[in-house]
């Protein structure tokens, strides 16, 4: 048996091996409110313009109306044999409303219809990617509002750098996820353009009204080269690209929170709610979900290597090869949003250990570039001699055992006898987080003005 809708040039019906490769059913059903939404607007567009009768339009359009609810009430049934969505829809459009159903294919291709599917599909997502990473903003900036003056040890190298303030550092995610949205909103932007009626990939003779469609699908104007239209899959390449940064991220924070919530730091405490537990130990409090989420840049940076290889070889226009676009896709879109989901969940949720934080912050001579800057701001001394001097005084700490602030004046004298007591007001984490007042610096001022400026941008 052939299949009625591409079987006239064939005398037998595909291999059931043929048939299995081939079919696509099984993963872009998830496109099936696209589909229908592209139906409806061709459909429309071919009666204005004359080329179908309004008669038959009302009846796609009901029809299509119908199946798009039978398939979000879970009373469609899909089938292999059909291929794939459009097939699926159509054929069941035919058993609704008869040989109407014939005309709605009139002017356009599978290879235009899936393109316009798919954007709108990836269009839909670039949406709720905005609006969830916002929301992780949120989060963030409320976090950091509420402990802008905590402070905690800076790291560079994951050693000891300077004291930071903990709101600081949750604001340099939020800064990241910026740039995110500004990357997934640049990707919507080039994305916007209709390929709806490039047909399969020279365009047609019937007099159709491409702008007409744009328009009705919230595209900004049609595609202007048809064999771009149908070839083109840069749209989802940038946009699993622009996730791919994203994924990284929300890794990099998700490995801090794995090593803050471990009993050594002890910086913060995760609730029960993104936490697991142990088979056999009871006193295990597993960061499960941060672990999770640390691992989801392999599985999207794989999805958008995978399509960039399918993509490089092939000539224009359309080939099968391009099939392989979605099941990637599909995989990386919902891996992120789980992700980003399960880290703002985390984010609203975590403590910061305000205590432990102070207390490590002051740790590992942390405050000996507040010493090197003292010793050039009051002394006149040129830094390249403050850092050498400081460096003295910091083997001298370690050596006995102290903290820079241990060190008595005599000790710090022994090494440069114009030092006064003054010095010891910048040995505190508090006073040199408190000190970085430039533009982007750590001080609590700076980081309850900045987390108010991002709260009331993201309202």
């Amino acid at each position: 048996m052939t299949n009625k809708m591409w079987g006239g040039r064939f005398n037998t019906g595909p291999d059931e091996i043929m048939e299995k490769i081939n079919a696509s059913i099984s993963f872009d059903q998830r496109l099936f409110a696209q589909d229908i939404a592209g139906s409806i607007a061709h459909a429309t567009m071919l009666g204005e313009c004359g080329i179908i009768a309004k008669s038959d339009v009302r009846d796609i359009v009901r029809g299509l109306t119908a199946i798009g609810k039978d398939i979000e009430a879970g009373r469609f049934t899909f089938s292999a044999a059909l291929e794939d969505i459009h097939m699926n829809v159509e054929a069941a459009l035919k058993d609704r409303i008869g040989d109407a159903a014939g005309r709605l294919h009139t002017a356009r291709s599978r290879n235009d219809q899936v393109a316009t599917d798919f954007k709108l599909y990836v269009r839909d997502c670039l949406d709720m990617f905005d609006e969830q990473l916002s929301g992780l903003q949120r989060a963030l900036a409320k976090k950091a509002l509420a402990h802008a003056a905590a402070v905690m040890p800076g790291f560079t190298h994951l050693q000891t750098a300077q004291p930071v303030t903990f709101g600081h550092h949750l604001l340099a995610y939020v800064e990241m996820i910026a740039r995110d949205r500004s990357r997934f909103a640049d990707a919507r932007k080039r994305l916007n353009e209709s390929p709806l009626g490039a047909a399969a990939l020279a365009g047609t003779s019937f007099p159709i009204d491409r702008t007409m469609t744009a328009k009705a699908l919230g595209f900004d104007r049609p595609t202007r080269n048809s064999l771009d239209s149908v070839a083109d899959r840069d749209f989802v390449l940038e946009t699993l690209a622009a996730a791919s940064i994203c994924a990284m991220h929300l890794s990099r924070f998700a490995e801090e929170l794995v090593i803050w919530s471990t009993p050594q730091f002890g910086f913060i405490s995760l609730s029960d709610r993104f936490t697991t537990g142990s088979s056999i130990m009871p006193q295990k409090k597993n960061p499960d979900a941060a672990e999770l989420i640390r691992a989801k840049p392999g599985r999207i940076l794989g999805a958008f290597t995978s399509l960039l290889l399918v993509m490089k070889g092939l000539p224009l226009a359309y080939s099968k090869d391009m099939q392989e676009d979605k099941e990637p896709a599909f995989d990386a879109i919902d891996a992120l949003s789980l992700a980003i989901a399960a880290m703002t969940g985390m984010a609203s949720d975590m403590e910061p250990a305000t205590d432990k934080l102070a207390a490590a912050a002051g740790a590992g001579y942390s405050t000996a570039t507040d010493l090197a800057d003292w010793l050039v701001r009051v002394l006149a001394m040129p830094f390249r001699d403050a850092h050498h001097v400081t460096g003295t005084l910091v083997a001298m700490a370690e050596k006995n055992g102290v903290e820079l602030d241990g060190l008595s004046l005599q000790d710090m004298q022994s090494v440069e006898q114009r030092i006064t007591a003054d010095v010891f007001k910048v040995l505190t984490p508090q006073a040199s987080a408190g000190s970085r007042r430039s533009f982007g610096g750590t001080a609590p001022a700076n980081v309850k003005r900045e987390a108010k400026r991002w709260l009331k941008n993201l309202a």
